[in-house]
């Protein structure tokens, strides 16, 4: 008989464990992960988990696509201005830094946007049946005498 508190039972109980689906309407469930405490440990895990087939739907992902492209775009902008009046290896570093701190902010103000618009739907479908339902004390005169 083994131990309940062999390696392979505790590694299999913290996988469990570690994927946590949130209810969700998307097509594909999205996950939340337990951090391990150790930030390489997490780095390890999230990388095991890509494959191939994630990079096949970025442009699906919420603000990915536009933010990409105009990291793309500013980042070749900017790189072939700077290529004029420096070396190509200047020119591709400030390309590759444009084109990350661009992505990376548009991509974070696209997300405050849809979590904005998303608390203000919210908000409305909480107050929706409310203004349906009649007042105490309302009763449009029937049944007073």
């Amino acid at each position: 008989m083994s131990d309940p508190s062999s390696p392979n039972q505790q590694q299999s109980a913290q996988e469990e464990k570690a994927l946590v689906p949130l209810p969700s309407t998307a097509k594909r469930p999205i996950y939340r992960a337990e951090t391990t405490g150790s930030y390489w440990g997490d780095v390890k895990a999230a990388v095991s988990r890509l494959s191939a087939d994630d990079f096949g739907h970025i442009g699906e992902m919420p603000c990915a696509r536009g933010s990409l492209l105009s990291g793309i775009a500013a980042g070749a902008g900017v790189g072939a201005v700077r290529g004029l009046s420096a070396g190509a290896f200047v020119a591709s570093n400030w390309a590759v830094g444009t084109f990350v701190l661009i992505s990376v902010g548009t991509w974070t103000i696209c997300q405050r946007n849809r979590n904005e618009e998303r608390r203000r739907i919210q908000q409305v479908i909480e107050e929706m049946p409310r203004r349906y339902v009649k007042k105490e004390g309302e009763g449009g005169g029937q049944g007073s005498a």
